[in-house]
């Protein structure tokens, strides 16, 4: 397991992923690691929650809302567009929910956490400068989220135990990625040693 660098500092919040019931056991995305990582999150979150933010990917109304390649995305997946998904998978999943609030949600309808503007506002408005990130999936929305955390110039923290993802063989591959490729900018560390230096003041 890896171990950070320094404390996240003062300025650090902890980002999780879209744990949310579209990912749970039994329903159209069901992620099989969310079970073995969302204790993780939970630790994280109840270590801070007036410096968590929960997101949420809602998809779009019908497939015909969609445009260029995600209208062959919700050809696909049509059962999860909101004209026919179970609303109650888009919420989160409730051992989570009942940290809101204070924990923030933030929503939006693509892979990438920062493709609307409400998560850039939150963070300026809170000074951040350091994002630790829980959630899935390891191998698309985090990793949209995480490069785009590193191109704005975040330091990014990755929660490695409470990362989860649909297939074990990307989840590997990201992990090594993120430690090999981008040492200088992602850290990979457990939840243990994180909050073990994480000292909140606020």
């Amino acid at each position: 397991m890896g171990q950070l660098i320094a404390s996240p500092g003062p300025h650090a919040i902890h980002l999780c992923i879209d744990m949310q019931g579209l990912f749970a056991p039994g329903a159209p995305w069901a992620t099989p690691w969310m079970e073995r990582a969302l204790p993780q999150a939970l630790k994280l979150t109840a270590h801070a929650p007036q410096r968590t933010v929960l997101t949420r990917f809602i998809p779009v109304r019908n497939k015909a809302e969609a445009r260029g390649v995600w209208k062959a995305y919700y050809e696909k997946w049509e059962c999860v567009t909101r004209d026919q998904v179970d609303p109650r998978l888009l919420e989160l999943v409730p051992p989570l929910a009942r940290f809101v609030p204070p924990a923030t949600v933030i929503d939006r309808q693509t892979y990438c956490a920062f493709s609307n503007s409400r998560l850039q506002a939150f963070l300026d408005q809170h000074h951040v400068e350091t994002l630790i990130v829980s959630g899935g999936e390891t191998d698309v929305c985090v990793l949209a989220t995480v490069l785009a955390a590193v191109d704005t110039g975040y330091r990014v923290i990755l929660a490695e135990d409470a990362l989860c993802s649909s297939s074990d063989e990307s989840h590997d591959a990201l992990i090594n990625l993120y430690t090999r490729r981008f040492s200088l900018q992602i850290e990979v560390a457990p939840v243990v040693s994180i909050i073990a230096s994480w000292i909140v003041d606020d």
